[in-house]
């Protein structure tokens, strides 16, 4: 996973989350994004995408030798 991928995750769950305290989403649609923004902190650390490797999907780039 890539570092620009990294961080728009990171922006997209601290933006849910945000939301979420100032009470802009409620209800199951909160409890789904919450959902969500905690899978992209954890794929964001973990620098990897489960959902990439079935599609063959790399945001990293090339590894330069």
């Amino acid at each position: 996973m890539g570092t620009i991928d990294r961080v728009i995750r990171i922006l997209v769950a601290v933006v849910i989350i945000a939301l979420y305290f100032m009470g802009e989403i409620s209800g199951t649609a909160a409890i789904i994004l919450l959902v969500l923004a905690v899978i992209f902190i954890l794929t964001s650390f973990m620098s990897f995408c489960p959902l990439y490797l079935p599609f063959g999907l790399s945001t990293a780039g090339k590894k330069k030798e």
